[in-house]
């Protein structure tokens, strides 16, 4: 039984928190502001538990739609149903499981969100396919990993208002960002088995778009929400992130893998950074 458990912990990435990080991080900052302060811990504790269940159920899926292909790729080639140590049906159904203990989670806010979060089970479940048939399925990761931000809003004022899609859009940007730099690590195996990536579809574009996207990224974050335009701590923050941002540029410009993988898992700083920045800015109002 542990030796089972184990393997069901490396499908779902327990040992790799970076993931669920970079998509809780903006839900927890959208939280904030639907709030205009602290949102109480019930709906911390809905997000963040919700954040890594849907995580854990997404790795599933992904593994089971990559299996044909993540053998090819080195990074990938030992995940446990690429390898057989774990069957289909079992990562399946663990993903079900998972999916399901999120959706119990949803039914203690309100309907709204209940709602919404059919829309963001369809999304999730339509990323692991867009890699074969979209140039740049990195877009479609970036709706599903910023679906939490609407989400916070519908459980804090029973609705979505443009806020919530505007900073949405500006979350969208950052997972374009870190996906192409974490797609820039298999470009290689990537051309040579046929996947679709940003990463190729860029080509020697790939460092502009992905600073390009940082850019755009934080200045919707620093100016969508008005109120927080006059704290100083927020201010601070977004310029600290930007900071993390052009050091990640150091790290990529030589394309090398090790480099681009390093940019890729330092992501969650960068965003745990805006949403200190967010805490600390309502503190200061």
């Amino acid at each position: 039984m542990r030796a089972r458990l184990a393997l069901y912990l490396d499908l779902v990435r327990w040992n790799r928190p970076a993931g669920w990080l970079l998509l809780l991080w903006p839900t927890l900052s959208a939280l904030w502001i639907a709030t205009h302060g602290f949102p109480g811990w019930k709906l911390i504790a809905v997000f963040t538990l919700g954040t890594i269940l849907m995580r854990s159920a997404g790795c599933c899926v992904n593994d089971v739609a990559d299996r044909d292909f993540d053998r090819h790729v080195k990074r990938t080639a030992n995940r446990p149903v690429t390898s057989g140590a774990v069957s289909v049906k079992e990562a399946l159904l663990l993903g079900a499981v998972l999916a399901l203990l999120a959706f119990a989670l949803v039914l203690t806010t309100n309907s709204v969100t209940i709602i919404w979060s059919f829309a963001a089970l369809a999304i999730a479940l339509a990323y692991p396919y867009a890699k074969r048939f979209v140039s740049m399925p990195q877009a479609v990761l970036g709706v599903a990993f910023s679906f939490g931000i609407p989400m916070a809003f519908a459980a804090v004022q029973s609705r979505v208002p443009p806020l919530a899609w505007l900073l949405l859009l500006g979350n969208l940007f950052w997972v374009l960002a870190y996906d192409t730099e974490y797609a820039m690590v298999d470009r290689d195996d990537d051309l040579r088995i046929g996947m679709k990536t940003s990463a190729i579809t860029l080509g020697r574009a790939d460092l502009a778009v992905v600073m390009l996207s940082y850019a755009i990224y934080l200045a919707i974050w620093a100016l969508a929400p008005g109120d927080l335009r006059s704290s100083a701590l927020f201010l601070i923050a977004i310029g600290l992130a930007a900071a993390q941002a052009l050091w990640h540029y150091t790290l990529i410009r030589g394309r090398s893998r090790e480099g681009c993988f390093q940019a890729f898992r330092l992501n969650h700083w960068l965003g745990f950074t805006v949403f200190a920045g967010v805490v600390a800015g309502y503190t200061q109002l």
